[in-house]
């Protein structure tokens, strides 16, 4: 049981709900009517959340709501083993789903509780595919038209360990179109450009002006993530497969990354994305939180970087390629104006906790229609090359 619990303000009810394109989001509900959401999207293993989810409403029921470090500590330290994806995403919605809560019950931005803001606005990027490169430049276009100032695309298609340096010139010249319409632009090697080829792509890129190269190495290479950045003078981006302040510390301690890129949903929530911002802050990395998913971890992502100075660029998932017509960023929200695309910027939400509405009718409705047509949780596409090996995705 927690330390100190009011009759008041235990948690009743833990609920998750399985909605398209592919989210899981969480909704947490207090004994006095407070109701806070949070999100657990772990993207290709939604199931494994789910069943961790199982746990964490039989532990914390009953809990007192206000006590979210020790509520946090208790599901990441009690059971011996801890961290990694699955019991990560899952503390994530907890976790988020109890700062909207407390904001609420105080009637102040989840960011006040942070310290206060420390900018009025924040500067975000949309995505542009990059896989298919035909679509790019138009793609771009679009995107400045909507108010973005900067996107993001995918360096390459599948490669092998070794493939032949004539791939990589297509991404050069796509970056090129897209920084032609006076767009910035950042690209995502998505780990699938492995170390001998990584070093050829980043030198070619390095005369472009992007913004960062992201993932350019899959995230258990610390060591070759610090040499690259000794190659080249570009900001190095990554974190969306690291999993706390204890995994991002021998990149940190390497000076193997610019650009911290923890993704709110899979880090362990508000809690510990402010505790990695503070970290990052000490090795004069900047923030960028990775959030290719739905607005309640964006709205949780930008409650955190609007309190920290280090806050860089955020990520927004408006008509990404998950997405689609009738399940997109907007579609859960009461009032989809608070993320308005301005000039390259999204104004400070200013509402109590996380600053945005959901529309549980239309969560739980989906949530069901889902599940009586029997549709399967998304899965990411599985890649393999001419001689059958498989290929990062």
């Amino acid at each position: 049981m927690s330390l100190v619990t009011s009759a008041s303000s235990f948690i009743s009810n833990i609920e998750v709900f399985r909605v398209p394109p592919r989210w899981l989001f969480v909704r947490v509900e207090t004994a006095d009517g407070f109701v806070g959401w949070g999100e657990s999207t772990l993207e290709g293993h939604t199931e494994a959340i789910e069943g961790a989810f199982a746990d964490l409403a039989q532990r914390f029921l009953g809990w007192d709501a206000d006590g979210i470090e020790d509520i946090w500590q208790t599901a990441y330290r009690a059971r011996f083993y801890r961290g990694g994806p699955v019991l990560m995403s899952a503390l994530s919605g907890l976790d988020i789903a109890l700062w909207d809560i407390k904001g609420k019950k105080l009637g102040v931005p989840v960011w006040q509780l942070l310290g206060g803001k420390v900018r009025d606005r924040v500067r975000v990027y949309g995505w542009i595919g990059g896989d298919h490169p035909s679509a790019v430049r138009e793609a771009a276009r679009e995107r400045k038209e909507q108010g973005f100032t900067a996107v993001k695309m995918n360096a390459t298609e599948a490669l092998a360990w070794l493939d032949s340096p004539e791939l990589l010139k297509g991404t050069v010249e796509r970056v090129r179109e897209v920084r032609a319409l006076g767009m910035d632009v950042g690209v995502d090697f998505h780990g699938r450009v492995h170390k001998g080829m990584a070093r050829q792509l980043a030198k070619l890129l390095e005369g472009e002006g992007v913004l960062f190269i992201e993932e350019p190495l899959l995230p258990t290479q610390p060591s070759e993530f610090a040499d690259l950045g000794r190659l080249v003078s570009t900001p190095i981006a990554a974190g969306e497969r690291l999993y706390s302040r204890h995994e991002f510390r021998p990149y940190f301690e390497g000076h193997a990354l610019d650009v911290a890129q923890p993704d709110v949903s899979h880090c362990g929530g508000i809690s510990e994305l402010a505790r990695i911002a503070s970290m990052a802050e000490t090795y004069d990395v900047a923030l960028a939180p990775h959030c290719p998913l739905g607005p309640i971890a964006l709205a949780a992502c930008i409650a955190v970087g609007v309190s920290k100075l280090n806050y860089f660029i955020q990520e927004m998932s408006w008509q990404i390629h998950y997405n689609s017509d009738d399940a997109d960023l907007f579609t859960y929200l009461a009032d989809p104006s608070v993320f308005a695309v301005k000039d390259g910027y999204v104004t400070t939400p200013s509402g109590p906790g996380l600053g945005i509405v959901i529309n549980e009718e239309l969560v739980r409705t989906r949530a069901k229609e889902y599940s009586r047509a029997g549709i399967e949780a998304w899965r990411n596409p599985i890649w393999r090359g001419e001689d059958g090996s498989i290929r990062e995705w």
